[in-house]
């Protein structure tokens, strides 16, 4: 009896070892996020010392041309990330995105002049764009399956730590020292982060048994804590549909998912990037004093930091479908007072529930997308939803733009962006509720389950619960 108690406890020490060294995993993609958070940010923080760079002479139109390449350089790259990850490794890629665009920043920095610059944003886009899909799926794998949502949640509030921080120094640095200083502080991860990516960054137990790896994939089950991988694709792809993930996609269950959810993708980021775009100039027109037009992004991040969280904790309990739709009534709901122009505590009240609401809900989305979809198709289902999604994210402050331009009250900016909101929850309601590929029992067809031990008792504890 002693023995045997021995024996449970010796496990559940192995197992408490294997969980820490999977929440490893989410912290360096969490990590990854933030540097992409800044590299994405950092642009807007830079603009007015881009504007006043006298050897460029840039106009207003200009430095947004320079954003929307860069916006361009995400959507072909998150189209081309989900392929590629999951055709060549998701380790392999985030690192060599995190390489590619820490040397664009460091490009940027010394560009000749704006026509080089607007190229190297652009190809410093691609990456940016292949950076998400690849994380989300590597954490929604190696993630506990009834926590899935919380891990992918605080991997994704790396974007929004990246972003404050990308604001705060160029509160501190950018006068003194120039756009440039901004941008090698983005070479920085190639230093700080790559080594540790390399060292400590797994790669996908299931990529590893797609490609043949078996030992590999069994070894990394069990050091993590992971049960062995329950999809079905061995069973239900052929060879072909296994090397090349986008066949498999057009099978009629995969495409009556696919649909809604990308057009979920594409409104939801029309709506945040609109917001981020053009907040601070609607609410001058508004009247707010400039601080308080300024402080208003700070406002909506911390909104989309509380919102991320929460939204995951409530998608794990009660399902990541009905979150959506609320949090996208959340969004509507605060987009309409803050129309009324209310006093200024209210608006800010009403700035934080529309960041929760907008920023929020994309996250969500982001896992719910990769629990839909077994592994071999995962990679490529995020990076199709978020590249079309970035065409959204393009039209979002074109819109804002477009309604500012016509002179239109003031309130018609926050009208204009209650309709994507609005349509948010009509088209999530299309997702059917049973997901593409369902898990029947816990070997795949033609491999060996893990040997007994931490991989083992993972999958135990799991099923008991």
């Amino acid at each position: 009896m002693a023995q045997r108690i021995d024996q449970e406890a010796l496990v559940s020490a192995e197992l408490a070892k294997a969980q820490r060294r999977a929440a490893w995993v989410v912290i360096l993609c969490l990590l990854i996020g933030a540097w992409d958070g800044y590299d994405m940010v950092v642009h807007g923080a830079v603009t007015p010392a881009l504007l006043d760079y006298e050897p460029w002479a840039l106009s207003g139109t200009e430095v947004g041309t320079m954003a929307s390449l860069a916006l361009a350089g995400m959507l072909v790259g998150a189209l081309a990330s989900g392929v590629l990850s999951d055709m060549f490794g998701r380790k392999k890629l985030l690192i060599g995105s995190v390489v590619w665009f820490s040397a664009s920043m460091a490009s940027c920095a010394m560009a000749p002049n704006p026509e080089v610059f607007m190229v190297l944003r652009f190809l410093g886009g691609l990456a940016l764009g292949g950076v998400l899909p690849a994380a989300i799926a590597l954490v929604a794998e190696f993630a506990p399956r009834h926590r899935r949502q919380f891990f992918n949640g605080v991997m994704n509030i790396g974007y929004s730590f990246g972003g404050i921080a990308a604001s705060l120094l160029a509160v501190w640095l950018l006068y003194d020292y120039g756009f440039r200083l901004m941008f090698w502080i983005g070479f920085l991860p190639v230093f700080v982060l790559v080594p540790v990516l390399i060292k400590w960054l797994p790669e996908s137990a299931d990529y590893l048994i797609l490609r043949g790896r078996f030992d590999e994939a069994r070894a990394t089950c069990a050091k993590y804590g992971m049960p062995w991988p329950l999809d079905e694709v061995d069973r239900t792809s052929s060879e072909d549909e296994r090397v090349n993930p986008l066949r498999s996609l057009w099978k009629r269950e995969h495409i009556v998912v696919i649909v809604p959810l990308v057009a979920t993708f594409f409104v939801g980021l029309m709506l945040t990037y609109g917001l981020n775009t053009w907040l601070p100039q609607i609410m001058r027109e508004a009247g707010y004093p400039l601080t308080s037009a300024l402080v208003s992004l700070m406002v909506l991040s911390l909104g989309a930091i509380v919102g991320i969280m929460t939204l995951s904790i409530f998608s794990d309990r009660f399902g990541p479908r009905p979150v959506v739709c609320w949090a996208f009534g959340v969004a509507v709901l605060s987009l309409f007072i803050l129309s009324l122009s209310p006093p200024t505590p209210i608006f800010f009240a009403a700035l934080f529930l529309a960041g929760i609401g907008a920023n929020g809900t994309t996250v969500v989305l982001y896992g719910y997308t990769a629990a839909l979809f077994p592994s071999n198709t995962r990679g490529t289902v995020l990076g199709l939803g978020m590249g079309i999604g970035r065409v959204g994210a393009i039209l979002g402050p074109q819109i804002g733009g477009f309604v500012l331009a016509m002179g239109a009250p003031v309130e018609w900016n926050f009208y204009a962006f209650m309709i994507p909101a609005a349509l948010g929850p009509l088209i999530i309601l299309l997702v059917p509720r049973v997901a593409p590929s369902k898990p029947r029992n816990n070997t795949r067809a033609g491999t060996t389950p893990p040997a007994q031990g931490v991989g083992a008792g993972h999958t135990e504890k799991k099923t008991a619960g």
